[in-house]
């Protein structure tokens, strides 16, 4: 008994630092920082402060788009819409705004309410209608980019500039003092990754998003609505990639229609890289904030060693290769 007392004592001091440090969130956010040790070291330029700018307006879109898509991936499921969905939401309200005088404020709750409208169609196409996720959000993926192009007839949309009227909303991500750009999006960003941890860790949304992950049947089986709280979660996907387009409007000057294609790749990458289990039930809002900054430092970095974008896709899903496999190597070793 003695010995077994002792036995199970040193299995629980003998925990690997890395696992009391929060596993792999704990490996990726030492990832970020020799990223970035790594890119200053290499090039005089990425030092510059405006390109830790670049790469903070790069990572507002990214990061609003990844906390969302974190809880369908935590269902199991996954939304391919809202790259594209992210162009369209944006084309439609800055459409109001610029062709038909809409204040600023208009367009931008009809931005995130058509998010929302889009995160009900595939919650009910993946919860209600039993599609697979893949096909449903395929589907709305390519709806959302030929809406947006034919609302705005196939011309890009130029939100209003800070120093025009209603171009207020662009001073949310970053505003001018002493002639520079301060970035407080970041300071907004965190504040959603605190609030939506907390979302996921302690209301019922979250933690029954998190048991249809894990068995859907059982939590169906124990009294829950598993398809109310499953296509919530879609929901709260479209709200976030509402936000997004929100936030790409504000850092860039116009919006293209057509483009989009890829952003969802870079926002479900980071959700991966963050722990975010593919199987679902496993993953954190904190661990997808700092994938994002590995597909951000990547993507931002890698041009200034002198490396192409077609290195930078080859790394990159290298990365992601590696994420999904410390994933399946972490489930066998639970017996899941």
């Amino acid at each position: 008994m003695a010995n077994k007392t002792v036995s199970k004592t040193a299995g629980t001091n003998n925990r690997s630092f890395i696992d009391r440090m929060g596993g792999q969130k704990f490996i990726v956010i030492l990832i970020v920082i020799a990223l970035f040790i790594l890119f200053c070291a290499m090039s005089p330029q990425f030092r510059k402060y405006t390109t830790v700018v670049s790469i903070l307006d790069y990572s507002y879109y990214i990061a609003l788009m990844a906390i969302g898509v974190t809880f369908p991936l935590l269902t199991a499921g996954v939304d391919l819409s809202i790259g594209t969905g992210l162009i369209c939401y944006s084309l439609i309200g800055g459409y109001l705004i610029v062709h038909h005088d809409w204040p600023t404020g208009a367009g931008i709750l009809v931005t995130i309410l058509i998010g929302v409208v889009f995160g009900v169609i595939n919650g009910c196409l993946v919860a209600l209608m039993d599609l697979p996720a893949f096909l449903a959000t395929l589907c709305t993926c390519m709806i959302t980019r030929g809406l947006g192009s034919i609302v705005v007839g196939g011309y890009g949309i130029p939100w209003p500039t800070a120093t025009q009227p209603g171009g207020w909303f662009r001073n949310i991500f970053k505003i001018q003092m002493d002639g520079m750009n301060i970035p407080i999006g970041f300071l907004w960003i965190v504040l959603l990754v605190i609030i939506m941890s907390f979302v996921l860790n302690h209301t019922k949304v979250g933690r029954y998003t998190l048991a249809i992950g894990s068995n859907k049947e059982a939590t169906r089986l124990s009294g829950v609505n598993v398809k109310f709280y499953h296509v919530f979660a879609y929901v709260i996907c479209g709200f976030f990639t509402g936000l997004a387009a929100i936030a790409y409007s504000a850092i860039f000057p116009t919006v293209q229609p057509g483009s989009g294609a890829g952003f969802e790749l870079d926002a479900i990458g980071g959700a991966i890289i963050g722990g975010v289990s593919m199987t679902g039930g496993v993953g954190s809002i904190t661990g997808t904030f700092a994938g994002v900054f590995v597909i951000c430092l990547l993507k931002t970095g890698l041009p200034f060693i002198g490396l192409t974008a077609n290195w930078q896709q080859i790394i990159t899903g290298l990365v992601l290769i590696a994420s999904v496999l410390i994933d399946i190597l972490n489930r066998k070793k639970e017996g899941k």
